[in-house]
């Protein structure tokens, strides 16, 4: 512990002189002093309840269970001596006694068998009589009821770290064992997968089946690589465990910056598709309208070929990129270049046009940065939430279980979302606006931090601009109006922004919900000014800000390397002459000085012929992006599509060539997660056949175009950067590797990155935080006779964006097709039952999907996920999008649906 950092413990711990923090047990003041006491009721991140007495210690004079017992200075600690040595031998021999003798074979992993190693306990003490029987119905999860001595920390792990509530004790006395909290099989339970209780459970009766059965994230593994999760933007540190090039298992990292030894089923466990049959090996080119396996220098030279026809027929805005939020920093540094620099234009963009893009337009307005304002890490002191247009329990799990357990402890939650979302059912206030009207519900809530005197005068004057305009505004956004456009009640506007307001530390987290919409931008804005009226931001000290939760785990960082079409690394953009000039010197050649395309404007350009060839890298844009039906026909249009790809997903069946890459689990780099930290992404196996990593692809087409991008190496890529975009210059590959996670702005490589932003002022020109006055305005469509529903589309919590990765693993079996959630009084008026097929009608397309009735939705509104290509939800949605960013309005669709008949 650093020296002169609150009051300190000082205690003898077997001769040896241990000082810890206050707070610290005598189990901490043994681990410190070097004793190995066995504690198999006990797990660091929970709390402790002293029940299975095998960490017994001599403490004054009195025997005591380590881990329950508070160390205080002067104290005396005996963990060797001969007798409560013998003390500890005989608890665990009991517990172990009433084993099958299978629980300590040689070389069984579990914390049980080790500690019996330890103090010589032999493998035959375990004696008793197998029959309490098995559950093997979980893909992810093994039960061996046998094994189980019922100390309880996989219940409250899954109750008190993953806030899922799904397990139990049965039984009684020598019967007690864990059960799923339903009664039924495992499978049918309302376990997510998380592996907490895999990780946690000391004995092994809750294992991952297979190779991976054992390894838990405690003990130490030679054969074991760090890396960062490459599923959405929380950014877990796991360690993958390998053998012979094949991974075993996934386990969360203890010591991660964000996770703390926690995942989710899809980080944990959703590494099936590194072998599946369907990954792509070899490269496809179109031959005949078919596309036909071939060698790498044929598939470059097509590329090559036809990115030279595309310029010489239409100069090079005639070409375009989509980069990838799946890929990493150094992948997306090298597309930018590559465009700018050897094709000769900036269109170039990524995936976060269709999430995030109102984030970063309208946090860069409101504070002067794209970017979140503070670390999640602030999240245990914060003492109030705003949850909006979120639900973290399904999309981002560890944050979910976090604020899940903040709220526990005590901390106000508030839920604005339409749907019936994780959080909502522990939250203190659940404000369910219709879709589309979140401009006036944050109205409604300054109105009312305005009105009852709950804004910081003094920060208002000293450190923001826009008041008031925005006062005057706010007038005409009364609770009770607001009520009335927004559908939440008066009495909920006023009770949230008292919570809000009168907190000592509130904290704003939003999603999607706030982001997809026509006005997603004003949406942002405006959800800024409670932060900014309450003088929770700039490191007051009186707030956690607000933070965008990132979908994609590298949607911050596509965009910080610059894969925008009107944005340099850093966030320079191409008007500007000396951001311009600060490139062309790394570079040593011109950019482009005209903003390039938007991702919808390239598809536009596609079908009126103008753009001529287009590279996508990671994006399977016919499942994800809006009104895909035209997205298709604009690749069709298109003289030359190549795909970067893993599966031959519907993209790339639209594709002239077709590339097969590595995934995150094969490539080496690194990624920005949701509050700003780079972190390092390592290659733990070698990815399939002739696979190639996005960085290497990149390389390979500047070559044969005849043209050095310089940066060999990824870790050259990122100091490269840093050399564009002064923001980013003090980052490396070798200080992330001693380091492990630091934060952008991070200037210096001698100076810590900015974890809380504009402690001293705002990123603003003028220095000040910005209130924004805009004005309510609707939704681009609105339900009528002929399509009487909203339709709202999202994720769920066991597969991951189109599910190119979880649709090919067992992910399958725990969500296998897409459903429409509806209220039963919806239910009843359209004839759809529970569990049957519905077809859903909009007025850009059609899809089928399987109906699910229950009150998670308000009547009026359906819910559904996009994570299955073949269902189309996604010609469903229309073109309208956020009128500053292009980001598409995908949490208002207007739709009718009926039962679907046999053949449809």
């Amino acid at each position: 512990r650093p020296r002169g950092v609150g009051p300190v413990t000082c205690l003898q711990v077997d001769g040896v002189t241990v000082e810890l923090p206050a707070g610290a047990t005598l189990l901490d003041a043994a681990r410190a002093a070097g004793a190995e006491l066995p504690s198999l009721c006990h797990d660091d991140r929970l709390r402790s309840v002293g029940s299975c007495r095998t960490c017994l210690v001599h403490a004054d004079g009195r025997t005591v269970a380590a881990c329950v017992t508070p160390a205080a200075s002067g104290m005396t600690v005996d963990t060797v001596g001969e007798e409560v040595r013998n003390l500890r031998r005989d608890a665990v021999a009991l517990i172990a006694s009433a084993l099958p003798r299978y629980a300590l074979a040689d070389g069984t992993p579990s914390e049980l068998a080790e500690a019996c190693r330890t103090l010589d306990i032999a493998p035959d003490t375990a004696a008793g009589t197998p029959g309490r029987g098995h559950d093997e119905t979980h893909p992810y999860v093994r039960l061996d009821r046998d094994l189980c001595i019922a100390c309880g920390r996989c219940v409250r792990m899954c109750a008190d770290v993953q806030g899922t509530f799904a397990l139990t004790l049965t039984g009684r006395g020598a019967d007690t064992v864990v059960a799923p909290g339903t009664g039924g099989p495992w499978a049918e339970s309302d376990c997510v997968a998380c592996g907490g209780c895999v990780d946690t459970c000391p004995t092994g009766a809750i294992a991952q089946p297979g190779p991976g059965r054992g390894l838990t994230s405690r003990r130490p593994d030679p054969d074991r690589v760090r890396t960062t999760c490459g599923y959405c933007g929380v950014g877990c540190t796991l360690d993958v465990v390998v053998r012979d090039d094949r991974v075993t298992a996934v386990l969360p990292a203890r010591d991660g910056a964000v996770n703390r030894g926690h995942a989710c089923v899809k980080g944990r466990f959703s590494y099936g598709y590194l072998t599946s049959a369907e990954r792509l090996t070899e490269p496809l080119v179109r031959r005949d309208g078919v596309l036909t396996p071939v060698g790498w220098d044929e598939a470059i030279g097509v590329v090559a070929e036809g990115l030279r026809a595309a310029v010489a027929q239409g100069g090079p805005d005639a070409v375009a990129a989509i980069s990838s939020a799946r890929a990493t920093n150094e992948e997306n540094y090298l597309v930018q270049k590559f465009l700018r620099t050897v094709i000769g234009t900036n269109n170039v963009d990524n995936c976060s046009r269709l999430c995030h893009a109102p984030s970063a337009a309208g946090l860069t307005a409101s504070f002067g940065r794209a970017g979140g304002t503070d670390s999640f890490d602030d999240v245990e002191t914060a003492d109030c939430f705003l949850v909006v247009g979120a639900n973290p329990v399904e999309a981002h799990p560890v944050v979910g279980a976090r604020l899940l357990q903040r709220a526990l402890d005590g901390a106000a939650l508030i839920v604005a979302d339409p749907r019936g979302v994780g959080l909502a059912r522990h939250a203190d206030l659940h404000l369910r606006p219709r879709p589309g009207t979140n401009v006036a519900l944050f109205h409604g809530l300054a109105h009312v931090l305005v009105d009852e005197g709950m804004a910081d005068p003094g920060f208002l004057r000293d450190r923001a601009t826009g008041l008031d305009e925005l006062t005057t505004l706010l007038a005409d956004y009364p609770p009770a109006r607001v009520a009335g456009i927004t559908g939440v009640p008066a009495t909920d506007i006023r009770e949230a922004a008292r919570l809000y307001g009168r907190a000592e530390r509130p904290a704003v987290v939003y999603g999607l919900g706030v982001t997809e919409h026509l006005h997603g931008t004003d949406g942002v804005r405006t959800l800024a000014n409670l932060p900014i009226l309450r003088g929770a931001v700039g490191g007051t000290g009186r707030g956690f800000g607000i933070s965008p939760l990132r979908g994609q785990n590298n949607v911050q960082g596509a965009s910080d390397m610059g894969a925008l079409p009107d944005l340099l690394p850093g966030y320079g953009r191409v008007t500007d002459p000396d951001a311009r000039a600060r490139a062309e010197a790394v570079w040593g050649r011109p950019v482009p000085p005209t903003p390039g395309m938007r991702i919808p404007e390239m598809f536009e350009a596609a079908r009126e012929g103008r753009l001529r060839a287009l590279w996508i890298i990671g994006e399977d844009v016919c499942a994800t992006d809006p009104d895909s039906r035209r997205v298709a026909a604009a690749l069709d249009a298109c003289p030359l599509v190549v795909v970067d790809e893993l599966f031959l997903g519907e993209t790339a069946r639209h594709a002239d060539v077709v590339l097969p890459v590595a995934s995150w689990l094969e490539k080496d780099g690194t990624f920005v997660n949701f509050d700003r930290r780079f972190q390092r992404v390592r290659a733990a196996v070698r990815p399939p056949g002739s696979a190639r990593s996005d960085f290497a692809v990149v390389h390979a087409v500047a070559t044969a175009l005849g043209a050095d991008l310089g940066c060999p190496t990824p870790a050259d890529a990122l100091t490269e950067c840093g050399r564009t975009a002064p923001v980013l210059a003090g980052l490396s590959h070798a200080r992330l590797d001693r380091e492990g996670a630091v934060p952008w702005p991070c200037p210096s490589p001698d100076r810590p990155g900015e974890a809380t932003l504009y402690t001293e002022e705002f990123a603003t020109p003028d220095g000040r935080a910005h209130l924004c006055a805009a004005p309510y305005l609707p939704p681009g469509e609105e339900p009528d006779a002929d399509y009487p529903l909203l339709l709202v589309t999202g994720r769920r919590w066991a597969h991951y964006n189109s599910g190119s990765m979880t649709r090919h693993g067992a992910n399958l079996m725990l969500d296998p097709h897409g459903r429409l959630d509806l209220h039963p009084q919806d239910a009843a008026r359209y004839g759809v039952r529970d569990g049957t097929p519905v077809l859903v009608h909009s007025r850009h397309g059609q899809a089928r999907l399987i109906a699910r009735v229950g009150l998670d939705l308000a009547p009026g509104q359906v819910f559904c996920a996009f994570h299955f290509p073949d269902e189309r939800v996604n010609s469903l949605t229309s073109e309208h999008a956020d009128t500053v960013t292009s980001c598409p309005e995908y949490k208002v669709t207007a739709v009718r649906l009926r039962p679907a008949g046999p053949e449809e």
